[in-house]
């Protein structure tokens, strides 16, 4: 059997971040197996559709880096079949048509409340003896089993069972001749021939209904996978209070794809106490009897940490591409042959200093600024003109401008300036170079400025 997996999202906003684990343990499981995962849009509910919400679902899976397999289809666009299959139900004797108004269901609904009894239709129609009433199209509904158990076999949360007194004859087919995202659903995952169903466990609920179309189709139970809830570092249900809802935010705030990747693994599933995770290991080892019950909290702390892993392991220059974006927002800076060459220099370092790309732009760059730089309050403070000038007399007449020789030079001025204490030359130089009070190894830093631009960058200090 081939293992076939789906991510089926509704287009009505972003990509929650919970979607986007979905998502990500979908993708795991179907290349673990050598099977598929498939995309389908959930897109039936045309008043809160948005092509724009279809754009930023595709743009997350794939600056995921999350491939699927085939074309991605369209619930909507299966909105014919979907209703052939409720008037199949029907003619089976399996479903029946229902004429009751809006006002009387809100009516029975008001009694169900007034006597503490779930708010149910009372299904009237399953067995009319009344004559249907002229001028009103009526609904589609299954009819539910009345009498005993029903069971989900689900593989995290185990068997699952409810009184069948507890489900009620849904509709399949509005009145306008729409099908109900209940009936879509289960349709679509056997026309695709979905084996395997792995949501979130907020449809644990409606896996049981569900069930009811499937069994009365005659169709093969899919097996079930309902992942518990991710929670906010405060327990809370997670959202953009917390500090980004979307995983476009995610990129946005400068995390690699890779290490989104593998935090969301670990936020609910283990292996052992292993915490990076590469693709091949997680293809390897995925799987659902690992997956908590409980759910688990959103680390903002660990995931900064992964990336700044992943970080650390990427190559020079696709850091250098990945950051151009945030240089060129946050700090306003167009790179040059010149500047690229800078931060291709500093890289080795710059990169394990950071935690997202964000950072990664803000501390490298003052190799990519001009002069005259922008100094924060810090160092500002820092910049004594008279111990500058003492250290530009020095660099100006050297010949092999290299980090010993800077370094040399500014013991030579903290000598004669400053009692010896290296750090009263040194950070006034880095204040200078750099227009900030932290930055990478000051004396390396100067040698990858060059001569030239280092002398200039004091000399602009030293007038004013």
């Amino acid at each position: 059997m081939t293992i076939i997996t789906r991510f089926p999202p509704s287009p009505t906003g972003f990509m929650h971040i919970g979607t986007a684990r979905t998502a990500l343990f979908n993708w795991l499981y179907a290349k673990r197996h050598g099977g598929k995962m498939l995309f389908r849009i959930e897109d039936t509910d045309r008043a809160r559709h948005s092509e724009e919400a279809v754009v930023a679902l595709i743009n997350s899976m794939t600056w995921l880096e999350l491939d699927w397999d085939g074309e991605i289809v369209s619930q909507f666009e299966q909105r014919e079949r979907h209703a052939d299959v409720a008037r199949e139900l029907l003619a089976q004797g399996k479903a029946y048509e229902c004429y009751c108004t809006p006002e009387e269901l809100e009516a029975m609904r008001e009694k169900a409340r007034a006597e503490g009894l779930p708010t149910f239709y009372d299904r009237r129609w399953r067995e009319p003896t009344q004559t249907p009433p002229a001028g009103i199209k009526p609904v589609i509904r299954i009819k539910a089993p009345l009498e005993g158990e029903s069971t989900i076999h689900d593989r995290v949360q185990g068997d699952v069972t409810v009184a069948n007194a507890q489900l009620d004859d849904f509709i399949l087919l509005r009145s306008d001749g729409t099908p109900t995202y209940m009936l879509s659903v289960v349709v679509d995952d056997h026309d695709m021939g979905v084996t395997h169903v792995i949501r979130g466990d907020d449809h644990l609920n409606n896996a049981f209904r569900q069930k009811i179309i499937i069994d009365a189709m005659g169709w093969s139970v899919p097996v079930y996978a309902h992942l518990p809830l991710i929670l906010g570092p405060d327990g809370t249900k997670m959202s953009k209070r917390h500090g980004a809802a979307s995983v476009e935010e995610y990129r946005d705030m400068g995390y690699l794809p890779e290490a989104l990747r593998n935090y969301l693994l670990r936020l609910g599933w283990s292996h052992g106490d292993d915490e990076i995770i590469s693709d091949a290991q997680a293809m390897e080892w995925f799987d659902l009897e690992h997956i908590g019950k409980s759910p688990a909290r959103f680390d903002f702390d660990k995931l900064a940490s992964v990336n700044a892993h992943y970080m650390a392991q990427a190559e020079d220059k696709r850091l250098l591409s990945l950051i151009t974006p945030f240089l060129r927002e946050h700090h306003k800076v167009e790179l040059c042959d010149i500047s690229e060459a800078r931060l291709l220099a500093g890289m080795a370092e710059l990169k394990t200093r950071a935690k997202t790309l964000a950072q990664l732009a803000d501390e490298g760059a003052f190799y990519a600024k001009a002069v005259p730089l922008d100094f924060d309050e810090k160092a500002a403070a820092l910049l004594d003109k008279d111990t500058l000038a003492a250290l530009l007399e020095i660099l100006e007449t050297l010949e092999n401008f290299t980090a010993g020789a800077l370094e040399t030079a500014c013991k030579a001025v903290a000598a004669s300036l400053h009692g010896g204490k290296l750090g009263k030359v040194a950070m006034p130089l880095r204040a200078a170079l750099t227009g900030r009070s932290v930055s990478p190894s000051i004396f390396h830093a100067a040698e990858i400025l060059g001569k030239d631009e280092s002398c200039k960058r004091l000399s602009v200090v030293i007038s004013g």
